[in-house]
């Protein structure tokens, strides 16, 4: 990420939702609006055309032409990538797990506060994930049922201590740190060493995508429908 200001690039399909967004991610705060889309069918060529690089894609999900699913997918499959924070309405729900699952780094409500519209953007831009509590617990259900039925395969865990197996399942429910830790009778300091050494080694980029693979993997078993 720059050390002065964090690049930013805008994909909606709305110029009032770009136009507010730009009026709260200003210079002053530390960011730049480095391009603009209206449709995630613009965004490879526009990321082409910004050999400085961007640091965060903030993404509608809704577009006309090419939706913000697969609009991620592509920006993350890029060897040079920037991560995506995905901008959602209330029901939004399915959706929401599709971009997770497409690897955004987080989501967030588009009527937030500006103040947690500055701070997701900031922390995704600088690798952490964001994701929006209003609708965390929904998300999830959508994952609980909608994810593969299969048992988790010996590979899939192998990697891993059975107290880092204990940890991907526990993220994979929605807990955060402090909450494992007092699930697990064990520090905060602990549960962050150990969400750390998951991501090395199963290869993760955040806590998003843990949550990806602990379903995709049957790690944590989806409801019946």
């Amino acid at each position: 990420m720059s050390d002065e200001l964090v690049q930013v690039v805008l994909v909606d399909d709305q110029e009032l939702v770009r136009s507010g967004l730009r009026r709260i991610l200003r210079r002053r705060d530390g960011f730049e609006i480095v391009a603009e889309c209206s449709d995630g069918s613009e965004v490879p060529g526009t990321l082409d055309g910004l050999p400085g690089g961007v640091d965060v894609v903030v993404m509608d999900l809704r577009m006309r032409v090419v939706d913000g699913i697969t609009a991620t997918s592509g920006v993350v499959a890029r060897a040079d990538g920037p991560p995506v924070l995905v901008l959602t309405t209330f029901d939004d729900d399915e959706m929401l797990s599709g971009a997770l699952r497409a690897g955004a780094s987080g989501f967030l409500l588009k009527d937030s506060s500006a103040e947690d519209l500055i701070r997701a953007v900031r922390t995704v831009a600088g690798g952490g994930h964001w994701l929006d509590p209003t609708v965390t617990g929904r998300v999830l259900d959508q994952f609980r049922t909608s994810a593969p039925r299969g048992a988790a395969t010996a590979a899939a865990v192998d990697p891993l201590t059975a107290r880092e197996i204990e940890v991907l399942c526990a993220i994979a429910l929605g807990r955060s740190n402090g909450e494992i830790a007092g699930d697990l009778v064990i520090s905060e300091l602990t549960v962050k060493s150990h969400v750390g050494r998951i991501f090395t080694k199963l290869g993760l980029r955040d806590r998003p995508a843990a949550i990806v693979y602990a379903y995709d993997h049957g790690l944590v078993s989806p409801r019946p429908s």
